[in-house]
């Protein structure tokens, strides 16, 4: 149910301005307010009631007629219908002065925001095909905006698995062929972390590659390779250039003397010149070594060709991508999807507001002001099963995945194996629209075999949980060339 919420911050000595056709307003600011909020709910309540319950409210040939007398204007083929509550949020800033201090914001339930969260991820409740093609395959990744690439590969590489939920079984060595160099669909680079990102996002995130020149928004043992240490870059540009594509294990040097991160430092200068956009990554070894080339033999020309927007448009452009791919989300979401910075997010937000695209709405239980895309969608209720990866966009940003299915996430991986609460590498088990479950899954690929490690039920899980996620397990095997499903005794199954 959509709702008229009352700006909480409102003049205590009526309207702002101060002129003379609000003085009068002054002196009975309290009936005024009590008026104008009955008003404005009347009108909501009307353009958003179902048909059977029209004749409770206004007749929908005077809605237009009230709404304009309020300063409401409404595009002329809505005039005379019952115009959506979200074209009302919309035209808000159209009310006159003496009625701003009447947000005309929509309120959500946390149910709503779920549901439409989900449609906008890919999960509608559509069956999944008998058959997954290459023209699918990019569907969904651009309705996503990106696919997180990590290394661990205890299960199946990161970036597999979006597919794999949403769609079902398919081709894992068809997605490499559309990411492969020369790719007409999707290119490497620094999205959400380390992504796959469809091909005509490069221009937008060149502001990104011309901060890196400048050694800003590196890792801080990459800076050194814009400045000081440019000179051990360049030479490996150098080498590229005449001798082709180069990986770190190509070149010799020494290596850090311990930690996870034992990079060499050819290996920072690499990838320095990778964030910089001065090389592209033109595939990944079996080993999953990134293998660097000349952009200009990775990348299509006709992208290369295309002209570098100035930095704030891309950006606003980056938050509108972020916008529909999230459905409704809180300016932190938004900036987090393509690692924006607050500074960076701030005004394409205010701007992409102003224009329409997107709608401020409040969300029950939410804390922060959230935004929905204008075109976001509640779609039905989703009535299906997916194993997601711990890297999948509906679960990476852990404050948004508590705040939409109160199911409190973290990775585990580099926490110590004595103290994991659910295991290593554990994927959220979603049913029905609800995150119930999780499962410590392993790959078996010499006895063929996918592992259940642990599994844990949420409190308000239903019945058939197991079962259904036994279920998807049995897919996932079939779809990895696992021929069984073996639990642990410690899975808790």
């Amino acid at each position: 149910m959509l709702v008229v919420r009352l700006n909480s911050q409102q003049s205590q000595h009526g309207c702002p301005g101060g002129s003379k056709e609000t003085i009068g307003y002054r002196k009975y600011d309290l009936e005024l307010k009590s008026i104008l909020s009955g008003i404005c709910r009347v009108i909501v309540d009307a353009v958003t009631a179902p048909q059977s319950a029209s004749r409770n409210y206004i007749p929908r040939a005077d809605t237009s007629i009230v709404l304009e007398a309020l300063g409401i204007r409404l595009p002329s083929r809505d005039r005379g219908k019952r115009p959506a509550a979200l074209r009302i949020a919309t035209q808000a800033r159209h009310v006159p002065p003496a009625l701003r201090r009447l947000d005309l914001i929509p309120e959500l339930s946390d149910l709503e925001a779920r549901r439409i969260a989900l449609m906008a991820q890919g999960f509608d409740s559509r069956r999944r095909p008998p058959a997954v093609g290459a023209a699918a395959m990019r569907r969904e990744i651009g309705r996503l905006g990106l696919l997180q690439i990590d290394s661990v590969n205890v299960l199946v590489r990161a970036h597999y698995m979006p597919l794999f939920s949403r769609l079902g079984p398919y081709d894992r060595g068809a997605l490499d062929t559309l990411a492969i160099a020369q790719s007409e669909c999707f290119f490497e680079y620094w999205g959400h972390e380390a992504s796959l990102l469809p091909i005509g996002l490069h221009p937008l995130l060149r502001w990104r590659m011309e901060r890196a020149r400048g050694g800003r928004g590196v890792w801080s043992r990459l800076e050194p390779f814009a400045g000081a240490r440019r000179a051990e870059a360049d030479a490996l540009l150098t080498r590229i250039e005449s001798g082709g594509p180069l990986a770190a294990s190509d070149v010799s040097g020494p290596k850090a003397s311990k930690g996870m991160w034992n990079w060499s430092d050819a290996k920072h200068a690499l990838e320095w010149l990778f964030w910089a956009g001065l090389v592209a990554s033109t595939h990944r070894r079996g080993s999953f070594e990134r293998v660097y080339d000349l952009p200009e033999r990775v990348l299509p020309r006709a992208t290369l060709a295309r002209p570098t927007p100035d930095p704030v448009d891309a950006r606003r452009e980056l938050v509108a991508r972020s916008a529909a791919a999230l459905g409704v989300a809180t300016a932190n979401d938004l900036r987090d999807y393509y690692r924006l910075s607050p500074a960076d997010a701030r005004l394409p937000i205010e701007q992409l507001v102003e224009a329409g695209v997107l709608v401020p709405v409040h969300v029950r239980g939410w804390q922060q002001q959230a935004y929905l895309h204008k075109d976001a969608r509640p779609g039905r209720r989703h009535a299906g099963a997916a194993l997601l990866s711990p890297f999948d966009s509906v679960v990476w940003h852990r404050q948004r995945t508590e705040r939409l299915f109160g199911f409190r996430y973290r990775s585990e991986i580099y926490t110590p194996a004595h103290k994991r609460e659910h295991g290593y590498y554990v994927l959220p088990f979603l049913m029905d629209g609800a995150l119930v479950a999780r499962v410590d899954l392993k790959a078996d690929r010499r006895a063929g075999a996918l592992i259940v490690l642990r599994a844990h039920r949420e409190p308000s899980a239903p019945a058939a949980t197991m079962e259904r996620m036994l279920a998807e397990l049995r897919l996932m095997a079939s779809w990895l060339g696992l021929s069984d499903v073996v639990i642990s005794s410690t899975a808790g199954l």
